[in-house]
Parts: structure tokens; sequence; C-alpha cells
């Protein structure tokens, strides 16, 4: 036990450390526990892939919120691509509104002329389908790739680049589109759906910048021609002196690692009023500003939202405006903004600007949350497959706030077939309130929560998710690592708890909770371990204790009753007694076990009972 402490504290020293898979696959150490370090290793590393990923992309926002040329943008827009992606070329181009077409503006690692001046049809080539389609593509091979119409002048222009792999996602601000942004590398490549996402987040940044530039660029041109119209020229000042304070604000949050709450606050600075962010079901996540709807007229708001708005568009909703909020096509959620007195074009390029930089931050509160969410799933697995090594996971298990050397329940939560399993970790999750440690084993969500009543817990647990979807908990245990049998005990927990909510399933109980115990006679087939002498005591134990103290024989009585086929007469012979005695132990049986225990369901408990008491007492004779 001593060498597999010290193997555990020394996997979790490398892991602190930051010692890289290669570093731990080649310890001679139990395989167990250094194929857990190399996943939980991979965790990390996918964690700080992320967040550095985000973290470039804050300094892409600042860096593009410092810039007025365009050219000096459009640079550093393909060159921010490049060393974001790790491609050896990344390039973008304009849509041409006379002909019709899209055409090269900038280029990051490219050595060919014929492909800085190439231009692309729309539907021609990779490029084409994208500005067609207004959809990302990616390919691993161009040129092995049918989905695209290949045309003599771009797979020349691409061949003499020397690509092969090529990813492309269009630039969109609204409905306006301005062009398209690509990474490619001279060598196959499969491109990631993490890294189709994370071009197309830079994609949505720098679209608007894009857009943005050129709006100041063509404010500045009409104030210059509009410069004996006093009163337009102050409009338009004022509405260029809030694009510039929104769009240095909202860089200023981005790079101080601000969150949601900072963004909508900041809006209701620059434009007045009240700004709401509601999430996915249309619950508010984050309030700002004077009077914000609430009771019904909040309820009504978010009936007009789920009645749809569009992702990068500002709708007007009665009184207020809305814009959808996404990331890659994704919808995260919808941003509202009211009791505004004006709306101009420069105020509704803030507002879409917001929605942008709002998306990013929820990319990354997500990103972060799923690694985390991750970390616990890896754990909780490992704990409940019965071989991992507990000297790596206990100490794990610990720092995340749940003590296995306390006495823990699990539960097993059963959705119905609509809800994911990503959703319903989520909803546990909160549910728990944070206490325990909440992921996906095979399919379904397990849930270690310290406690002695698991049967409570799973009840508590599926009232509480009842209130948005129907689920299902059974629970087991409790457990603790002072047994010596804590991995085994733990796969036979987790084993009887999915047991216990597919017989609540099959029994009818879906949406209720509860363990082995709690199902009666039933708990006796779904348990691992069944507890055949307490399920007799639970039913009998009255009779047996009034038999005991007093040296009655009502448990004999009951069974001459059940054995007359329930005739008091037939079981007075049985008995060799008087029908009235009968009668009268009868009466206080009802007295001592109930009403209602002659009913079909109580009796065959009853029936049941006896039978394995004399199957109990033939066992231990």
């Amino acid at each position: 036990m001593h060498d597999d402490v010290d193997v555990g504290t020394r996997l979790l020293e490398m892991l602190a450390s930051g010692a890289s898979a290669g570093d731990l696959a080649s310890l001679d150490v139990d395989p167990h526990a250094r194929d857990l370090a190399i996943r939980i290793s991979g965790a990390f590393d996918v964690q700080r892939r992320r967040e550095q990923q985000l973290a470039a992309l804050v300094d892409t926002a600042g860096e593009l919120a410092s810039m007025s040329d365009p050219s000096v943008v459009l640079d550093a827009i393909v060159r921010r691509a490049r060393g974001l992606m790790g491609t050896d070329v990344a390039y973008l181009t304009l849509f041409d509104h006379e002909r019709g077409d899209t055409f090269m503006r900038a280029t990051a690692g490219s050595v060919s002329a014929q492909f800085q001046v190439v231009r692309l049809a729309f539907g021609a080539g990779l490029g084409g389908l994208v500005a067609q389609s207004h959809k990302p593509y990616w390919t691993a091979d161009y040129f092995a790739d049918a989905r695209f119409r290949h045309t003599h002048s771009i797979d020349g222009a691409v061949g003499d680049e020397g690509l092969v792999a090529i990813c492309g996602t269009p630039l969109l601000v609204k409905d306006e589109f301005v062009g398209v942004l690509f990474a490619s590398n001279r060598t196959p490549r499969s491109f990631t759906h993490d890294e189709v996402a994370l071009l197309g987040s830079l994609a949505a940044l720098a679209a608007v910048t894009i857009v943005q530039v050129r709006a100041v660029e063509e404010s500045s041109r009409t104030l210059a021609a509009l410069s004996n119209a006093t009163d337009r020229v102050s409009h338009y000042a004022a509405g260029i002196e809030r694009a510039a304070a929104a769009h240095d604000r909202f860089a200023e949050i981005v790079l101080e690692g601000g969150g949601v709450d900072d963004l909508t606050e900041s809006l209701t600075q620059l434009l007045g009023g009240w700004a709401l962010l509601l999430d996915l079901d249309g619950a508010p996540r984050s309030v700002a500003g004077e009077a914000p709807p609430t009771g019904e007229a909040l309820r009504d708001l978010m009936t007009q939202v789920d009645g749809g708005v569009d992702g990068g568009r500002l709708s007007r909703l009665g009184d207020a405006w809305a814009i959808g909020i996404a990331a890659a096509g994704e919808p995260l959620g919808t941003l509202v903004i009211g009791e505004v007195s004006s709306m101009d074009d420069s105020d509704e390029r803030t507002v879409e600007r917001a929605a942008v930089v709002t998306a990013l931050v929820l990319l990354g509160e997500r990103n972060r949350a799923e690694t985390r969410q991750q970390q616990r799933t890896d754990l909780v697995s490992g704990l409940v497959s019965g071989h991992a090594d507990l000297g790596l996971l206990l100490p794990a298990a610990r720092s995340l706030g749940l003590d296995l050397r306390e006495p823990v329940c699990l539960l097993a939560v059963i959705g119905t077939e609509a809800a994911t399993a990503r959703s319903l970790v989520l909803a546990v999750s909160a549910a728990l309130g944070g206490v325990g440690l909440v992921g996906e084993v095979e399919g379904h969500v397990v849930a270690l929560v310290p406690g002695v009543e698991p049967g409570s817990a799973a009840t508590d647990l599926a009232q509480r998710l009842s209130r948005n979807q129907i689920v299902t908990v059974g629970a087991a245990g409790p457990v603790n690592e002072a047994e010596g049998t804590l991995g085994t005990d733990l796969a036979a927990t987790h084993t009887e708890a999915v047991r216990t909510a597919e017989a609540l399933v099959a029994l009818g109980r879906r949406g209720d909770g509860a363990a082995a115990a709690d199902l009666g006679f039933a708990g006796l087939i779904v348990g691992t371990q069944p507890e055949v002498t307490a399920y007799v005591h639970s039913v009998l134990g009255p009779l047996h204790d009034y038999d005991t103290s007093r040296g009655t024989d009502l448990v004999g009585t009951l069974e001459a009753y059940f054995l007359a086929g329930a005739s008091p007469r037939h079981a007075a012979t049985r008995l060799h007694v008087h029908t009235n005695t009968v009668a009268q132990r009868l009466e206080r049986i009802t007295r001592l076990v109930g009403d209602g225990w002659q009913s079909p369901e109580r009796a065959l408990e009853l029936q049941l009972a006896l039978r394995l008491r004399h199957l109990a007492s033939a066992t231990a004779r």
C-alpha cells in the first residue's frame, strides 16, 4: 500500500510540474495509474491549448481595436489567422459588389505571385462555395476532393502556391457578406471542429472590424462633404464618438478578462436604457441598467425572443431591440436592449460589436467549464470502474471537494431520450449546488455525494430536477475508504444504483428517486447484495416484536390465515382454536401493521416475507 501511495504521489507531482504524456508513458508503474495520468495530462493540455487560443483571440481584439487603416487591419487578420491555426499560409478574399465575385486582398506566408492575384467566382473552388453558401468548408486534400467545382485558373493558382489542405469560413455581418478567411497547409491535414470554430470566431471579429473601419471611413467622408451642414455634422460626429468609445470599452473589457456583466453594464452606459442577456433557455444571464423588465413583462419578452431572433442581425421587438449571440454558427443566447431613445447606424454597430465580443466571452467560459467537467467525468469513471489506482484518484477527489474517507452515496440519473448527457450533467451539477462529483459513465449520469441515506438523496434530487425535466434517480451506498475495499464497493454500488433506476422506470415510476431498499420486494431483485433478513423484519417486525414480548403467535396466525385462503374459520381449524380467537388476533394484526394489509399489494408483501422467513430459517439450520 505504501508503494502505491508513493507511485500516486510521484504521478501527481509530475502532473503538477507539467510532465508530458511521453514522460508519463516512459514510467515503469502500474499501467492503470499511468494511463489515467496520461489522460489527465491530455485534459490539461486541451485546457491550456483552449486558454492559449482564447488569449490569442483577446490579443487579436486588442490589436484590431487600435487600427484604423483598412490595409493594416487586413494584414493583421491574416497574420493572426496563420499564427492561431498553425498553418503554412493564411489569406483573405473580399467581395467585389460590381463584378459579383471575390478577389485576393491579403496573404500571410504566400510565395506565389499567381496565387496573390487570383479571383474566385461564386461556387467555384472551395472559396467560391463558401462565398455562395455563407457556410464554412474544409478539406484535407483539395485536389482529391470532388465536392468543389475545380477550374483551371483556381487550381493553377492553388497548385502554384503548393497548397493541399484548406479551411475557409465566411466573413458575415448581419446579412452582409464581406469575404472569406482561409487557413491552409502545403501538406495534407485534417482540420478539427475546434479549429474550424476558432477560425470562425476570428472571422466574426474580423468581419465586424472590417465593416466598422469602413463605416468610420465612410463617416469621415460624409462629415467632410457635409461640413456646411452643422446639425448633420454634429449628429455624425456624436455617432463616431460613441462608436469609438464602444470600440475602446469593449476592447478594454476583453483585455482585462471581464465577463458578460461588464459588457451589459457598458452597453447601458453607452446607449442608456437597460440591457439583458438571455441564455439558450430564455432565462436571464446578465441584467444591467435602470428598470429592466420583470414579472409578466419579462415573460412576454422571453416569448418574443423564443419566436426567433437572427444571429448577428439586430431585430426590433416592440420597444426593444434584440440580436442573437452565436459563434461559428452555434447559438449561445440573445442580447436585448430597451428604453433607448434612438438607435442610429452607429448604435447598431455598437450593439453588433457587443454581440461578437459577448460570443467570444461566452465561448471562453464554456470551453473552460467543459474542460473542468471532463476532468470530473474522468475521475468519476475511474472511481466506479473497480480497477483504477485509488492512490491517485482519492487525493484528486479531495481536491475537488469530495472526501471518500467519509460516507458517500452514489446516484445514477436516467433522463428522457430528448435529454443529452451533457445537458443532464449540467442540470444535476446545478441541482446539487456544486456538492459532490458529477460525471457521465457509460451513457448515463453518475453523482457521488456525501451522506448516509441514499434513498433520501435520490428522492430529493429527482424532485429538484422535476421543475424543468423528468429524470429517474437510483441510489446505492453509502461507502467509504475506511473498509479497505472502496474500489470494489464503488463498482458494486454503481451497478446497484443503475439497476435501481432502471427498475423504477420498469415499475412505471419514471421521474421518481429511490434506493433498492425503498422498492420493497422489487429491491431484492435489483440489489447487488439482497438484505433478506432486513426486508423480512421491515414487513413482519411489528408482529415479531409483539410475539416476543407477549408470548403470542401473531406471525403464525397470519401465516395460517393466508394458507387457509383468507378464511378465519379454516385458519381456526389449522390452529386448533376458536374462530373468535382468530378474529381477535386479526384485529390486533391490523392495529400493528396498519389498515389495508389485506389489499392485493400488501398481502403479497406479507406472504413473500413469510416465505422468505421460512427459507432463511432453513438456511440457518
